[in-house]
């Protein structure tokens, strides 16, 4: 198999060059994709009165995660109150928490702003703000999240943002002066989808790739980075959905987009979006997002204790007989992605119980109901594994082929986001603020 470097893997998830300093964290997952730092000395326990760095109220609500970038902290935010619906819960019994409200909201605000903020690095101090109108038909959404669900991603030069109207804006990273936008519920149909969207866009080779599977318009888009100018769209047919992002791998013939949606897991490539390939296997709400690690795509499906598997990148047609190293038919999480370290993959569940399975063979190492109800994926570096749940617990493990918690943290505030890191800091999201753990 072949091995990726972090340097390469940066390069085929965001097409920037290899000179950029690892201790950036351009997307939701990470320079590489998949949750993993490189860093070392990584902070193992805080509190209200312990370890925190900084905390910054933002400027609006939302539940998308973090990214860095050298200086800067980018985080999106809606302002503003909009159109939601009661959606299901994950936890039953005791385990419904103040992590399963729904988002708080000012009811009397009814005039809907996004927000793309920057905040600096080490002193958590409000950078620029740029603020962008809402447009069009407001979506009702899950009322544990609203239509700044998307994660923001950078190439150092832009920030781009993609919010639950369909509108897309890109701004300077430095400045935050809008470079451009477009509206694509405006231009090729609405963007309801049950519950809101979820799906994050991807930077690759100077491309802003926006997955938009909403059933009665299905469609994969690439634009220019630079302009916003349109480079290819693929239509899917009607019906299929998904709320996963898309993420680039390096395939034997070249890179391949992966996509987790309710038809299954498909394959394109991301300079045409050409179909490659794809492995048929229905699921009701395709969550999670694919990761690349040791030559190996790795995923979970989503919904209710879905499938997971291992899948070799490079097939073409159907690839269920010939490139799926292995595949297990329930026991993953509804919503948080896996995380692959060290030859071990961890999954957190629903309802608390923490799941750890060989990389190799799919075969379970261990699984242990530690507690707590997952919505951010979980994140590993500097041998431990860190578990966010959404009532503000951490709970660190030590990586490893047994189930053994260095330390559990708690702090104010409801956690769904993943959280970044970044030169030795960790930087979580809750409902409302900004929250840089580390010294």
């Amino acid at each position: 198999m072949r091995v990726v470097t972090a340097a390469a893997a940066l390069v085929a998830v965001c097409g920037v060059s290899v000179g950029v300093s690892a201790e950036n964290w351009p997307s939701w997952r990470g320079p590489n994709g998949t949750g993993v730092s490189s860093e070392a000395r990584l902070p193992e326990r805080w509190g209200e009165a312990q370890n925190i760095a900084w905390r910054a109220r933002l400027g609006g609500a939302g539940v998308s995660s973090p990214i860095v970038w050298g200086d800067h902290v980018y985080v999106t935010a809606q302002s503003g109150t909009g159109a939601f619906r009661q959606g299901p819960r994950l936890g039953r019994g005791a385990e419904l928490t103040v992590g399963e409200r729904g988002l708080t909201r000012n009811a009397d605000d009814k005039t809907v702003r996004f927000l793309v903020e920057a905040f600096g690095r080490v002193d958590g101090r409000r950078r620029w703000v740029h603020e962008l109108p809402a447009q069009g038909d407001m979506p009702p959404v899950h009322d544990k999240h609203n239509l700044a669900s998307a994660s923001p991603v950078t190439d150092g030069e832009r920030v781009y943002a993609v919010f639950g109207t369909g509108q897309v804006v890109a701004v300077d990273a430095a400045s935050g002066t809008r470079a451009w936008t477009r509206n694509l519920a405006e231009e090729f149909g609405s963007w309801e989808i049950n519950w809101g969207n979820g799906s994050s866009p991807a930077v690759h080779r100077g491309a802003l790739i926006v997955i938009a599977y909403h059933g009665p318009a299905s469609y994969l888009l690439s634009l220019d980075a630079r302009t916003g100018k349109q480079l290819w769209k693929t239509d899917r047919p009607q019906g299929v959905t998904s709320y996963s992002t898309p993420i680039v791998v390096p395939g034997p013939q070249g890179d391949e987009l992966i996509v987790n949606s309710s038809a299954g897991v498909e394959a394109v490539d991301p300079a045409t979006g050409r179909a490659l390939w794809h492995f048929n296997e229905p699921n009701q709400f395709p969550i999670p997002v694919a990761m690349f690690s040791d030559g190996v795509i790795y995923l979970s499906r989503g919904y209710r204790s879905g499938p997971y598997a291992a899948i070799r990148p490079g097939g073409r047609g159907d690839i269920a007989k010939t490139h799926v190293v292995w595949h297990v038919p329930t026991g993953a999480p509804y919503v948080a992605s896996l995380v692959h370290y060290n030859g071990l993959i961890y999954m957190a569940g629903d309802v608390g119980v923490i799941t750890c399975v060989d990389a190799t063979t799919g075969a379970r190492v261990w699984r242990e109901r530690l507690g707590g109800v997952y919505t951010a994926s979980p994140l590993a570096g500097d041998g431990k594994v860190y578990l966010f749940s959404e009532t503000g617990e951490t709970i660190v493990l030590r990586a490893g082929r047994t189930a053994d918690v260095v330390a559990r943290n708690s702090m104010n505030g409801r956690v769904l986001g993943t959280p970044a890191i970044s030169q030795g800091r960790i930087f979580v999201r809750t409902d409302d603020q900004l929250v840089a753990i580390g010294s």
